[in-house]
C-alpha cells in the first residue's frame, strides 16, 4: 500500500489509460508535471527576525487552456502532495468539460503561528516569487487549505502592484469587493449536493430517510451539512481535526443504527447543524457539543450509515480500514481521501464512489465563472452562478454515469476515462502526435 499522494494520483491515470488504448507518447507526457517550482520566502517576522519558508507550485498540465489550482498553506505540505493535486487539478476541470489545465501550489508552514500581518507578507512573497510563472493567461491560483478570500485579495493586490495595474484575474476566490464570484464560498459544498442527488436518485435512496456521517468540518464540511440537512438528510455524525461527534446513544456509537429502523426513529439521532455550527464557532471545536459522544474520526469512517462524505484530507480510507467501510455511497469532497488499494476493496464490497474530480468540482466551476467575469469585467448574480453549476456538474455526473456502465467501470475510473481522453485529444492535437 502506497500513502504518496503522486503515486496514487500516477496510478489512477495509467488505470484509465488501460481502457483508453492510449498511445505511451501520450501517456508519458501526462504522467509528469510541465513544471515544478520550488521557492525560498523571506519574511520579515513581528519580531524582527527573517524567517525563510519554503513554497512550491507544480504546473501539471495546459493543453485545455491556463493552470487553475489553489494554494495551501500548511505545515504538511511536500512537493508529491503538490504535484499529486496538480495533476487531480488537471482531471477535475477535464472531467466537466472546463478550458483549464492543472496546477497546484503549497507553502510549508503552520498559518496559527504567524500573525495577520505576517500572514499577509507570506502571501504577497509568495506571488513575487511566483510572479513571472502566474496570470490570467498562465497560471490562476485560488484559496485552498489554510488560505482565505483575504490572502487572494493581497495576492491579487500584489500582482497587480508589480505589473502597474488592476489585473483581478490573477487568482480566484477573491472577496466579492474586489471581483469574487457570488456563491464561491459555498460552491464546492453546493457540487457535492447536486452529485449526491443524482447518484442518491440513481440508488433510489429516499433523502428523508438517508443518514449521512460527514468527516470535516471546514468550509465545504459545514456547508454540505448545513444544505443536506435543510434537505431533509439525516447528518448522524460529524468531525473535525479534533474528533468527532454522534448523538449520545450507545448503539450508534458502535455502528450508527439500523439503517431499516423508521424515519422518525432515525431522526431522534440526527445533529441540529444550526446549533452544532453555533458550538464550534464559540468553542473552536463540534467536540463537547451537548447531547453527544465523542467518537475519533477513525470511528465515524466505519459508522452504519448510509452516505459517507471524507471532507478532510488525503489517505483517509486505506486498504487497512475499508473492509470496515458500511456506507452505500461515499462522495468524495475531500481530494484523495481514498487510497486505490482501498478503491478496490470498496468497489468489490458494491459500494459507489462518488470520486473527488467529480464530487468537489462545484469549486473550481465557480473559480472559472469568476476568471471569466474578471476578464470580461461583466459580473453574475449568485443565482446565475449557481443555475451555471448545476447545469455542468449535473452534466458531468450523467457523463460520468453513462461511461461507468457502458463500460461497467466504477465511477472513479468512469471519471478518470472520460477527464484523460479529453486532455489527451488536446495533447495529440496539439503535438500533432
Amino acid at each position: 500500500m502506497s500513502t504518496n499522494p503522486f503515486t496514487n494520483a500516477t496510478k489512477q491515470l495509467e488505470n484509465a489509460a488501460g481502457f483508453l488504448n492510449l498511445d505511451k507518447n501520450i501517456l508519458e507526457i501526462l504522467k509528469n508535471p510541465k513544471r515544478i517550482l520550488e521557492v525560498s520566502i523571506p519574511v520579515k517576522m513581528d519580531s524582527g527576525e527573517t524567517k525563510v519558508f519554503k513554497g512550491y507550485r507544480s504546473q501539471y498540465n495546459d493543453a485545455l487552456g491556463p493552470f487553475k489550482g489553489g494554494i495551501r498553506f500548511h505545515p504538511k505540505v511536500n512537493l508529491s502532495e503538490v504535484k499529486a493535486l496538480s495533476a487531480w487539478m488537471t482531471w477535475k476541470c477535464a472531467v466537466v468539460g472546463l478550458p483549464l489545465g492543472g496546477g497546484k501550489g503549497g507553502v510549508i508552514v503552520d498559518p496559527k503561528r504567524l500573525s495577520d500581518k505576517e500572514m499577509e507578507k507570506l502571501s504577497r512573497g509568495y506571488v513575487q516569487a511566483m510572479k513571472d510563472f502566474i496570470g490570467p493567461e498562465k497560471d490562476i491560483p485560488a484559496p485552498d487549505v489554510y488560505t482565505t478570500p483575504q490572502m487572494m485579495a493581497w495576492m491579487m493586490d500584489e500582482f497587480s502592484r508589480i505589473k502597474g495595474y488592476n489585473i483581478p484575474g490573477v487568482v480566484t476566490g477573491k472577496p466579492i469587493e474586489v471581483g469574487g464570484a457570488r456563491g464561491r464560498k459555498f460552491s464546492t459544498a453546493q457540487g457535492g449536493i447536486y452529485v449526491l442527488e443524482k447518484a442518491v436518485k440513481r440508488l433510489k435512496m429516499n433523502s428523508e430517510k438517508t443518514t449521512v456521517a460527514i468527516q470535516g468540518f471546514g468550509n465545504a464540511g459545514s456547508f454540505i451539512a448545513k444544505i443536506l440537512s435543510a434537505l431533509g438528510y439525516n447528518i448522524v455524525a460529524i468531525s473535525d481535526s479534533k474528533g468527532g461527534i454522534v448523538r449520545d446513544n450507545n448503539r450508534a456509537i458502535e455502528a450508527g443504527f439500523p439503517i431499516g429502523s423508521p424515519a422518525s426513529e432515525r431522526a431522534k439521532h440526527s445533529l441540529d447543524i444550526k446549533d452544532v455550527i453555533k458550538f464550534k464557532k464559540e468553542t473552536g471545536s463540534v467536540v463537547g457539543f451537548p447531547g453527544t459522544k465523542t467518537i475519533t474520526n477513525e470511528q465515524l469512517l466505519k459508522l452504519d450509515v448510509d452516505v459517507l462524505i471524507p471532507a478532510a484530507l488525503e489517505n483517509v480510507i486505506t486498504e487497512k480500514n475499508a473492509s470496515r467501510i458500511k456506507a452505500k455511497l461515499i462522495i468524495e469532497l475531500a481530494n484523495g481521501p481514498i487510497t486505490p488499494e482501498a478503491d478496490l476493496k470498496l468497489e468489490k464490497k458494491g459500494i459507489i464512489v462518488v470520486p473527488d474530480i467529480l464530487a468537489n468540482a462545484g469549486g473550481v466551476i465557480v473559480s472559472y465563472f469568476e476568471w471569466v467575469q474578471n476578464l470580461q469585467n461583466y459580473y453574475w448574480t449568485e443565482k446565475e452562478n449557481i443555475s451555471k453549476l448545476k447545469t455542468i456538474i449535473e452534466k458531468s455526473f450523467d457523463e460520468v454515469w453513462g461511461k461507468k456502465e457502458c463500460l461497467n467501470i466504477s465511477m472513479r475510473l468512469a471519471a478518470y476515462v472520460v477527464a484523460v481522453e479529453r486532455v489527451a485529444r488536446a495533447e495529440k492535437l496539439r503535438r500533432g502526435l
